[in-house]
């Protein structure tokens, strides 16, 4: 798996006649490759849900999204897994197929759901449009082949 989180002070998602929105805590791009399974959702959600990336009163980044309260707005993006070595155009073979990313873009909602965190999510699939502010910036990037 492959996800982007990205610090928010608050964010939102849109597609045809449905917006779903959050206040402060982290928007996270799901990217599922083919070798992803359940068990990869709930470990990354346990790390997103437990990352220290949220400033605490001496403005250090010693909290987590489950420390402040925060909320997550998840996307699906196969465009994580983009292979641009060949040509102009990115081929998207790498992404895990359709029915099989969705079923561990949903888990991992869950699971990060089942960490007390609050969930919002898009839709899988649909042509979207993401809204976010970027607090801090602060963007971090967790890819399973390098943890």
């Amino acid at each position: 798996m492959r996800l982007v989180l990205q610090r928010v002070s608050r964010a939102a998602v849109s597609w045809v006649g449905h917006r779903n929105e959050i206040g402060a805590g982290l928007v996270v791009l799901v990217g599922v490759g083919p070798g992803d399974d359940e068990a990869t959702a709930e470990r990354l959600a346990a790390r997103t849900a437990e990352l220290r990336i949220f400033d605490d009163a001496s403005g250090k980044t010693n909290l987590s999204l489950k420390e402040v309260g925060g909320e997550a707005l998840v996307v699906s993006q196969f465009t994580l897994f983009a292979d641009l070595t060949r040509g102009r155009r990115p081929g998207f073979t790498g992404a895990a197929d359709p029915v099989r990313a969705e079923r561990i873009y949903g888990h991992f909602a869950s699971s990060l759901e089942g960490q007390g965190v609050p969930v919002q999510t898009g839709s899988f699939g649909a042509e979207m449009d993401v809204e976010l502010v970027n607090h801090g910036p602060f963007t971090v990037l967790i890819d399973t082949d390098t943890l």
